[in-house]
């Protein structure tokens, strides 16, 4: 007899509706930290005009920094970029107390133990800051920043459903998205860098993937514009609110995306109710197929050709 393993779900998430915002960040040169805070408080104002319980912002878009950084050594200048981690977590713990909403501040290179992790931060209303590392890093971030990989994957029990981050190409893994929806997950923010419409749509089409395997949402959005660095020099991003595919959801899977390569910010209310039915009488329920006997056992290779 094959049993199936229910998600760990011990809980009923409130309330229903969260409004998610997901902010298409605009890389433009400055010449100080004030630029970086002045443009940040811009958008974290017109997200939070429209009460989200969720704010997402991108990838390494602290990156904007370096434009009056010196970028000579762009392996040293990453690293001394920890130098503004102080002063980044105090600018969100203070907005996201102003605004009352949790909020995914992209990620930022930190350093933590001599090591340069590519670190997301969640900071909720309350003054809380919490962190989730980057699993996989790219060749880019291994060979021209020589970045180190996180190790730790978490998921977040917030008052408006459990969440997860997972940065960029950590989507492309769907191992990551399995065993944080196997402990409940509702969204998966993924905040994202990508310098080409290729790169981009690797992440997107993952996000697609992961919202229907794990029948959860999935937030999205990427840096736009260009720095003169090295690197960052083009992106390519779209942010968008990503549902499962059903009836109850979008027809497209999609509740909300925003136009590439342009300052904006996309709303969408999602409906966790619908999620957590879905999950027990959808089309497909996935999470509860999935058949972890057949998982644990080696594939066998059959030789089809004479010897």
């Amino acid at each position: 007899m094959t049993t199936k393993t229910p998600p760990a779900k011990a809980y009923e998430p409130k309330p229903i509706t969260v409004r998610i915002a997901a902010v298409q960040y605009l890389l433009r040169s400055i010449h100080d930290w004030s630029g970086f805070e002045n443009q940040v408080r811009f958008v974290m104002k017109a997200a939070g005009d429209y009460k989200p319980q969720f704010i997402l912002l991108p990838e390494i878009f602290t990156t904007q920094l370096l434009s009056f950084m010196d970028t000579g050594d762009l392996r040293q200048a990453v690293r001394n970029m920890n130098d503004y981690t102080a002063r980044y977590i105090e600018l969100f713990k203070e907005l996201a107390a102003q605004w009352k909403v949790h909020v995914i501040g992209g990620s930022h290179p930190t350093i933590v133990d001599g090591k340069l992790l590519n670190t997301a931060y969640l900071f909720t209303p309350e003054g809380k800051v919490f962190t989730q590392d980057k699993i996989h890093l790219t060749r880019w971030e291994k060979e021209k920043w020589k970045g180190d990989a996180g190790k730790q994957l978490r998921v977040f029990d917030t008052p408006y459903g459990r969440i997860a981050i997972l940065i960029c190409y950590d989507i492309e893994f769907p191992e990551l998205s399995r065993k944080v929806c196997e402990m409940g997950a509702d969204i998966i923010f993924v905040p994202s860098c990508t310098d080409d419409r290729q790169g981009f749509l690797r992440v997107r089409y993952c996000c697609h993937a992961r919202a229907i395997e794990n029948q959860v949402f999935v937030a999205v959005t990427g840096t736009v514009g260009n720095l003169p660095v090295e690197g960052l020099g083009l992106h390519y991003g779209q942010a968008a609110i990503i549902t499962p595919s059903d009836f109850p959801f979008a027809r497209d899977g999609i509740a909300a995306e925003g136009v590439p390569n342009m300052e904006q910010i996309v709303i969408a209310d999602v409906d966790l109710g619908k999620l957590v039915m879905n999950r027990v009488s959808g089309t497909t329920i996935p999470l509860y197929d999935k058949r972890v006997d057949v998982y644990n056992n080696d594939v066998e290779v059959v030789a089809t050709a004479g010897i």
